[in-house]
């Protein structure tokens, strides 16, 4: 399951549904940059780093190789989702995934404050810097712990180089490697080996045994580093393929993509959207929608909905079927669009172009709708959709060349209808 636009589409609900049939839920890249937000009973789950299974008692949620994880972080949620009764013991972390530690967040404020006007928008979670690290091979990984001595080394290693940074190119002072070192093996250590596994392992396990598995994705197809509105992206791959990687399995274990899109669209930060609205309509979006970020509170960008975006994402994913979130934001309005493609130096286009000056001239082609007018938060069943609503939804499949599984009506876990 996986974002098919810029993020916040909502994957953290339909994980969650879906996770009621799974036996283990595995998060396949991202850090904690990415909030997921699962309504249940009316109560409200903010997660960063654990899957959204975790409030399943029969899942197992993974955070697989492919992501990188603030211990600090991690512990905190875990907390917080112990204190309010679910049960984290379950939880399992890779030890090949990689740790971001508070120098590599201190890099990255100083990174983005030194581009000033080109800033990518990045959160300062220290993501970027420690997938860097990763490339450099200068990280350190989660199993590292478990091992003082080696963890003490590698953490001079990776330090030698931070610190040249710090000090000769920002004028900060060092990190003591060596006090650094007994923050995390005292603070972290005593509550993540515990959750330490071989994450592999228990995945192919699992599948080996014919259970079914949940692949979550952070962040979005359009904020994937190869595949993104570079340089505008995350640090790592939230595609399809990043969860073979990120998870260490083969494509053929993968039988079913879901692709996330909400009913319009929304960007944090900088970069390119061709269907961002600066009028009333994007105002209403935000307020409805409430979007804003669930880690950061930062506003978000919204437009409408792009089938451009969608068609090529479904093409970059091998996408089986759509769900479609937020629905209901647009119960108010009185017409509704969709852009089919892009004006651009007088031609009209329907693929997304490879240049990305081409995407930052484009202007959306509409198709435009009735709106329904209705309440949708109330329905229980797909035959009471409004005939308008219908017909968004019938037309967005159209343009998107992938069929409509799932709807959202509300942020609630039982909020949804099956779409036909």
């Amino acid at each position: 399951m996986l974002g098919t636009q810029w993020g916040d589409e909502g994957k953290g609900k339909f994980t969650d549904l879906l996770a009621a049939d799974a036996s283990m839920v595995v998060r396949y890249q991202g850090g904690h940059n990415a909030g997921h937000t699962l309504v249940v009973d009316g109560e409200s789950f903010a997660l960063q780093l654990v899957p959204s299974g975790v409030l399943y008692p029969h899942t197992i949620p993974v955070i697989g190789n492919g992501v990188v994880v603030d211990p600090f972080v991690l512990l905190k949620e875990m907390a917080m989702l112990a204190d309010r009764g679910v049960d984290v013991s379950r939880i399992k972390v890779s030890g090949n995934a990689h740790l971001i530690l508070p120098y590599h967040q201190q890099l990255d404020a100083l990174h983005e404050r030194h581009l000033g006007d080109a800033k990518l928008g990045t959160t300062k979670r220290g993501i970027g810097p420690a997938y860097a690290d990763k490339s450099m091979r200068l990280g350190i990984r989660v199993q590292d712990m478990l091992d003082e001595k080696i963890f003490r080394e590698k953490l001079h290693t990776s330090l030698g180089h931070a610190n040249k940074i710090l000090t000769k190119v920002f004028n900060r002072l060092p990190v003591d490697p060596d006090e650094l070192a007994d923050r995390v093996l005292a603070e972290c250590l005593p509550g993540i080996r515990p959750l330490i596994a071989d994450s592999i392992n228990e995945i192919h396990a699992a599948l080996e045994d014919g259970q079914n598995v949940l692949f979550e994705g952070a962040q979005a197809t359009f904020l994937d580093l190869d595949h993104g509105t570079y340089p505008f992206v995350t640090s790592s791959n939230p595609t399809a393929g990043g969860a073979c990687t990120g998870a260490g399995v083969g494509p053929k274990h993968i039988d079913r993509i879901i692709g996330i899109a909400k009913a319009y669209v929304t960007r944090v930060g900088a970069g390119p959207f061709p269907t961002e609205l600066f009028d009333d309509d994007g105002d209403r979006m935000v307020d409805i929608g409430r979007e804003y970020g669930t880690n950061t509170g930062r506003r978000r960008r919204p437009g409408w909905v792009d089938a451009v975006m969608l068609r090529h994402a479904a093409r970059l994913n091998s996408l089986t079927d759509l769900a479609i979130t937020k629905l209901d934001v647009l119960d108010t309005f009185d017409t509704v669009k969709i852009c089919t493609g892009y004006r651009i130096d007088g031609e009209i286009v329907e693929t997304l172009p490879y240049h990305q000056s081409q995407i930052h001239k484009a202007e959306p082609v509409y198709q435009e709708f009735d709106g329904w007018k209705t309440d949708l938060t109330q329905i229980t069943d797909v035959n009471e959709l409004p005939a308008n609503a219908r017909t968004f939804l019938d037309a967005l499949a159209e343009q998107a060349r992938v069929p409509i599984s799932l709807v959202s009506t509300g942020p609630g876990r039982k909020q949804f209808l099956e779409f036909s």
